[in-house]
């Protein structure tokens, strides 16, 4: 395939929305890339990556090694990735902290057009399609309602967080970010960041590179044998994963980080949503959420003394959302 330089900079872009996507808990770059056209060539990519291709570069030189290892590809969307990725994780800090109906009402749009622009891709409904659909979402549903693990200091542990979160990362609908949630890994992995801890930033590149290569030839063997079933599959994650991203959440249960105590939020604030109740204290280190309800907005205002649930403005960036997605779509559509 051959490209312009004006490509590789769509390509970078992309990157940049992939990143800021898997900077976010509950939102999955593998959306992005598949949305914007360069999933599939993502993932041919990845797992051509092996012996064969480290011999060409032996005999017959470097050329012909970046030619087949599609670098100039990988390396304008790691461009992207990365840079989106550091920089939007401090952003989406603050987001989540200080506007989260807002930044959630966002990405969920996002969620709500990938469900669309991936399932009308699916050629053939059939029985065995259905029910990778239904499979797909309520593992991701549950995915969304487990509860977070308590923060893992443990820097070996990276490794191996690193190599189960990248796999959600490449996948549709499910968040490598809430992964590392789950996993009690995603403080340790932005605290590395900000602080600039390069062994930490190390080992989780590591385990990342070593899941990434070994996920990316499942990957392609089930789009290569069963594309409409791995279509619906991915669809159903992405529909499943709605959950996570619904901007009214009620908080059932807080973990008090210090002591590791896991109590009902009830029990220390009038207040039913632990950012609200942050938000009034200025601190949101000391307690962290285990588990949370999704709620309606009239709900979300009672549960939280009459605050305002901000309807007009969240349904405003959900259409916002949406229309991105639909942007990136056209564009995908148009580089193929």
């Amino acid at each position: 395939m051959q490209r312009r330089l004006s490509d590789y900079l769509l390509i970078t872009l992309k990157g940049m929305a992939m990143g800021a996507a898997d900077a976010v808990p509950g939102v999955s770059g593998g959306t992005i890339a598949f949305i914007s056209g360069i999933y599939e060539e993502l993932i041919t990519t990845i797992s051509n990556v092996n012996l064969g291709l480290f011999k060409t570069l032996k005999t017959s030189g470097f050329s012909a090694f970046w030619k087949a290892f599609n670098g100039n590809f990988l390396v304008a969307l790691l461009l992207g990735i990365i840079v989106s990725f550091v920089s939007f994780m401090r952003l989406a800090k603050y987001l989540i902290e200080y506007h989260p109906v807002l930044i959630w009402s966002f990405f969920f749009g996002l969620i709500i057009a990938s469900i669309y622009f991936v399932g009308k891709q699916i050629n053939k409904w059939h029985l065995p399609t259905v029910l990778a659909l239904i499979i797909g979402t309520v593992l991701a549903f549950y995915i969304t309602t487990l509860p977070s693990s308590a923060n893992n200091e443990s820097p070996y542990f990276l490794f191996i967080a690193g190599a189960i979160a990248i796999c959600a990362m490449i996948l549709p609908g499910i968040s490598g970010s809430f992964i590392l949630l789950i996993l009690g890994a995603y403080k340790t992995l932005s605290d590395a960041f900000h602080d600039f801890d390069l062994q930490r930033i190390a080992l989780f590149a590591g385990g990342a590179l070593v899941g990434l290569l070994s996920f990316s030839h499942v990957l392609k063997w089930l789009f290569k044998n069963y594309h409409n079933i791995t279509l619906a599959l991915l669809t159903g994650f992405i529909f499943g994963s709605l959950n996570k991203v619904w901007p009214w959440k009620l908080t059932d249960l807080v973990m008090e980080k210090t002591s590791g105590l896991v109590t009902p939020l009830s029990d220390i604030t009038t207040f039913g949503n632990l950012t609200i109740y942050q938000q009034q204290i200025t601190d949101f280190d000391s307690f962290k959420v285990i588990s949370e309800t999704s709620i309606l907005p009239n709900m979300y205002s009672i549960q939280n003394n009459g605050l305002d649930p901000q309807l007009v403005p969240a349904v405003i960036l959900m259409i916002t959302g949406f229309l991105t997605i639909f942007i990136l779509e056209r564009i995908g559509k148009k580089v193929k």
